[in-house]
């Protein structure tokens, strides 16, 4: 099944209408433009010309059969497939480095032989990442645009959502209501020029779900490692949110006290940033899973 990215959300919304539905166990295609609505398509075109209603599409909802609110959708990112020019964009007051900005710029950067091409001294190996990627708020929650993350997902830039990598979202709906956008080709933690490599693309996912199982904030896994993630007003409180959710994490799978967990966090995982320039600012802690291989951790 192939969801064209003609039907998309720009906001997630326990009212949006599915554009499409799959059992548990399903492959799904998911067609995406870029961020900018695929408006920018030469170094002529300046963000401020564009329309900032059509920001951040993300195609979808997929309605998941069964899916229940209390279950956890488990996504595997099967393979990202690229277009062959990627945009970044800067603009006065807008990110981290707005002191230094004082004119727009738009940037076309293609993609050749596997690399961004920045420029002739610069080529860039590719992280292909989803930028947006969530399920549907609850039904008492208000629509959140997908410019802003949340518990639900939503526009967390977080780099370790890749090919290869396994994400958890909460279920607050029925069917979940899983829609996604907002490739980069590339990106650092931070994001602080407000872009990565902005990108329209393809995703395969395969969808399941995990019953009875209550998630209160996304969580990643890969081969190496596990990330909680965590949206908060200002990254003292992402961070602060992504740390006990590690606690939480760990106490449910580990057989030692609070002080030992505590203790092991300080020594083994990792907090790091995220993004620094969406309405909401997103943290994620890792752990490692070789430390910890006796354990045998999983979600």
């Amino acid at each position: 099944m192939k969801i064209s990215a003609e039907n998309h959300v720009y906001s997630m919304s326990a009212h949006n209408k599915s554009a499409a539905s799959c059992q548990p166990g399903e492959t799904v295609i998911f067609e995406t433009q870029d961020c900018f609505s695929n408006q920018i398509q030469s170094e002529e075109v300046l963000f401020e010309s564009t329309d900032w209603e059509t920001i951040n599409p993300a195609t979808g909802p997929l309605n998941i059969e069964g899916a229940e609110p209390g279950d956890t959708l488990k996504v595997e990112i099967k393979r990202i497939e690229l277009k062959n020019q990627g945009v970044m964009i800067t603009s006065p007051e807008m990110g981290f480095l707005e002191e230094f900005i004082t004119d727009s710029e738009t940037k076309i950067i293609p993609i050749e032989d596997n690399k961004a091409v920045f420029n002739d001294q610069i080529k860039i190996d590719l992280n292909p990442m989803i930028g947006v990627i969530g399920t549907s708020p609850g039904k008492n929650e208000k629509a959140v645009p997908c410019g802003t993350p949340a518990s639900h997902g939503g526009n967390m830039d977080t780099k370790v959502i890749k090919e290869g990598s396994t994400l958890y979202l909460p279920v607050k709906v029925p069917g979940a209501m899983l829609a996604m956008g907002d490739l980069h080709a590339a990106m650092g933690d931070g994001e602080v020029v407000v872009t990565g490599i902005e990108i329209a693309g393809e995703v395969t996912v395969k969808v399941d779900l995990i019953k009875d199982k209550d998630l209160s904030d996304p969580i990643v896994e890969t081969e190496a490692a596990f990330y909680t993630i965590a949206s908060g007003t200002d990254l003292d409180a992402a961070a602060k949110k992504a740390s006990n959710n590690m606690f939480r994490f760990l106490k449910e799978r580990l057989p030692l006290s609070n002080n030992e967990i505590a203790m092991l966090m300080s020594i083994i995982c990792d907090l790091q940033v995220s993004q620094v320039v969406d309405p909401e600012k997103t943290a994620r802690m890792r752990v490692d899973k070789e430390v910890l291989k006796d354990y045998d951790l999983k979600y």
